[in-house]
């Protein structure tokens, strides 16, 4: 296979507007593959490198929730093979560093070492422009492009009657959120569980607390739209937090006690500390939505007692090559409803006004057609 020149989404400085480019990729060498990108969702995280809050080393291409199909592979790879429909996964992992080892992959050593440089995981730059200059990817996959090159372990195979612009978001939202409901929070049937924000990620946690066997799911929000689709999507009681206190409600459809569980999926201040003060004593909260990481977050001492388990999570204990797999046949199986999450599809060239979007709350998921 010769070089392939392809269009991608280029960010060339915090603060700009991404520009499509022609681009430039290596052949896969011999643990890597090559996949034509048909789906591609704007995330938050791409929003926080245009913004700056994110620092990666520029040119970039961005996006890290995508889904294609397989166009080659290198002469080492087993298990896959073009026209293999695939997701990818931004979470590469070594398998035998400390953390691997432990069962652990979202610390593996390469991982953390190598995701701030922008490389990819084995530490090359194979996408360039069409200049010459190196182009960093984010997360190890830089998917707003016609294609992408990762290695093997990211790129998970799935049935191909799963339409791509739907599997794309189990790459990222739908992994983290369903993942954290049944991965990490120890829903138990019959619990009550709240889900605190109702973006992709939120609105998929509501449906892994259904798939847990939750017997209440209340969401939280302070949109009255995201609320309605969350009810649509299997929330029990929905609660808008500009009117209603979310821990009052918790307790009154649990004797009192409080939410057995609580996944926090908004990312501020005042839905972390709404999330310990909901929970019952001797219960778990999962905080997947971040802040800035110098921030300061602002507890009462005394929400924070009482046996409460609080764990920060970022990809729901992901393993691709089991869950993604799962997840989509639970699409196929009716249990998972994914195509409510898709706010639009837009073309590449209709990235910036897609962002744009994202950051003024407008969208649940836009997803990029290519």
């Amino acid at each position: 296979m010769e070089e392939l020149r392809y269009s991608a989404a280029v960010l060339h400085a915090a603060g700009e507007r991404l520009s499509i480019e022609q681009v430039v990729t290596a052949p896969p060498a011999a643990d890597n593959v090559l996949v034509r990108v048909r789906a591609a969702g704007l995330c938050h995280t791409d929003l926080e490198v245009v913004d700056g809050g994110l620092h990666y080393p520029m040119p970039i291409i961005l996006g890290h929730e995508a889904a294609g199909v397989v166009e080659a592979v290198g002469p080492d790879v087993t298990g896959l093979a073009p026209g293999d429909h695939v997701i990818l996964s931004w979470n590469p992992h070594c398998g035998d560093c400390f953390y691997c080892r432990r069962d652990n992959p979202i610390l593996c050593e390469t991982y953390l070492r190598e995701t701030v440089k922008g490389t990819h995981f084995d530490g090359s730059r194979p996408v360039r422009l069409s200049d010459g200059r190196p182009l960093s990817q984010l997360m190890f996959l830089g998917a707003f492009a016609e294609y992408c090159h990762v290695s093997a372990g990211q790129a998970i195979a799935i049935p191909k009657d799963v339409p791509l612009d739907r599997a794309c978001l189990i790459g990222c939202a739908v992994m983290t959120g369903v993942g954290a409901a049944i991965n990490v929070a120890d829903i138990r049937p019959g619990d009550v569980a709240m889900v605190i924000g109702c973006g992709a990620v939120g609105l998929a946690a509501v449906q892994g607390a259904c798939m847990a066997g939750a017997g209440m799911v209340i969401a939280v929000d302070l949109d009255d739209a995201k609320l309605a689709l969350a009810k649509r999507l299997g929330a029990d009681v929905t609660v808008n937090a500009r009117h209603q206190d979310a821990a009052d409600v918790a307790r009154a459809h649990s004797a009192g006690r409080g939410a057995d569980v609580v996944i926090e999926a908004a990312g501020s201040g005042a839905a972390f500390r709404s999330s310990v003060e909901a929970v019952r004593p001797g219960g778990s909260v999962v905080w997947l939505g971040k802040t800035g990481v110098n921030d300061d977050v602002a507890f009462r001492w005394g929400s924070l007692m009482q046996e409460k388990r609080i764990r920060r999570n970022s990809y729901g204990d992901a393993r691709p090559a089991r869950d993604f797999p799962m997840l989509a046949q639970g699409y196929l199986d009716g249990r998972l409803l994914l195509d409510d999450l898709i706010t639009d599809r837009i073309a590449l060239a209709d990235i910036n006004d897609g962002l744009d979007r994202l950051r003024r709350g407008e969208a649940i998921r836009s997803v990029v057609l290519l």
